[in-house]
């Protein structure tokens, strides 16, 4: 292990504490802790997580984890979040903490074990149903169950520092623990590590390839005056949210160029607003996501507003429902890749 992987452990534990202290959540949200729960003001809209400093801190440490073993290489070291994990051998029996970790090793042709889906989707999604075999529910990513995980006999468990830090010691009394430090708009670095704990870095960083050569193929197809775009997300008790450039929506967005608007072009993961300052929203074209069941999440009160009628993607009939599932649950490759397509489908018309 390199000295300078040998040293990443320690500044990635104090960055993620500083992460978890003031990052807002509570909603099962994928990209967030679960420190404290959102609420949105009758004000101004208010930032969620904190600012583009620690982001782009924690996207610095998050590419310098890993292995330095070689392809076939066992046993080897992976470093991560929590410091050094070694693997003796291949991992068969995978478990994932979270949906985006599921992305990963399904992509990569695993079929896991054992899954913490969230709160508010606690189904297997179903864009990934046809490939992830039957993973058997270990809690959810707020409520891990150790005893469910332990049942299964894993070999190697997925997760993240800033989801489940609490229960890494246990974790790992259980199974060799690989934590990413946080899910989100570092799906590629969290990918590239997952793969690095089960010998297929050649294989994602293929799929990765493929996605940047689709997101660059769209940038070009949608020319030099690409529309602005805007990410609207309803979630339980009357909280909506403006996704911002650090989520995972956010760097897709980025990665094809497609401008947004200023409220919205801020390395932060998001911003709430109210009912009543929908017009926040106001872009060229509008993408909405829901939050668990649509029953309990109400986003009419919202869009019978005047305010959002007179929005010009509104207006324009550029104002569409997108699944919640890959859009900002995914965090992976292959929600990545759906992304993509419903993009070009809606900007392309």
């Amino acid at each position: 292990m390199s000295a300078s992987r040998r040293g990443t452990a320690a500044v990635a534990l104090a960055l993620a504490a500083a992460l978890s202290l003031t990052a807002c959540g509570g909603s099962g949200d994928s990209e967030e802790t679960t420190a404290g729960k959102p609420s949105a003001g009758a004000g101004d809209k208010k930032s969620v997580a904190q600012g583009g400093e620690d982001f782009a801190k924690a996207a610095e440490q998050t590419a310098k984890m890993g292995t330095d073993a070689k392809p076939g290489e066992w046993p080897r070291t992976i470093e991560h979040a929590m410091g050094e994990t070694e693997l003796k051998a291949q991992p068969k029996r995978v478990v994932v903490l979270d949906v985006g970790e599921l992305d990963n090793v399904v992509s990569l042709g695993i079929e896991p074990v054992g899954l913490a889906p969230t709160e508010g989707s606690p189904e297997l999604p179903s864009y990934l149903k046809k490939d992830a075999g039957h993973p058997e529910n270990v809690g959810t990513i707020n409520n891990l169950n150790l005893e469910a995980i332990a049942a299964l006999e894993p070999d190697l468990i997925l997760g993240s520092q800033l989801r489940a830090a609490d229960k890494y010691d246990e974790l790992s009394k259980i199974a060799p623990t690989v934590f990413s430090l946080r899910p989100g708009f570092t799906w590629k670095e969290n990918y590239l590590l997952n793969a690095a704990a089960l010998d297929k870095t050649a294989q994602a960083r293929a799929n990765l390839a493929a996605y940047d050569k689709k997101a660059k193929a769209l940038g070009d197809k949608l020319g030099a005056k690409k529309p602005t775009v805007s990410m609207v997300r309803y979630l339980p008790d009357g909280v909506i949210r403006l996704y911002a450039n650090a989520s995972f929506i956010g760097t897709i967005l980025k990665d094809v160029g497609i401008p947004r608007p200023k409220n919205q072009d801020i390395e932060d993961l998001a911003a709430e607003i109210s009912a009543e300052n929908i017009d926040q929203a106001d872009a060229d074209y509008i993408f909405t996501g829901v939050y668990g069941d649509p029953k309990a999440t109400d986003k009419s009160q919202a869009q019978a507003n005047p305010l959002w009628k007179n929005l010009r993607a509104v207006k324009s009939g550029h104002a569409y429902d997108v699944p919640d599932e890959t859009w900002y649950l995914g965090l992976g490759v292959t929600a990545a890749d759906q992304v993509l397509a419903d993009l070009e489908s809606r900007l392309t018309k």
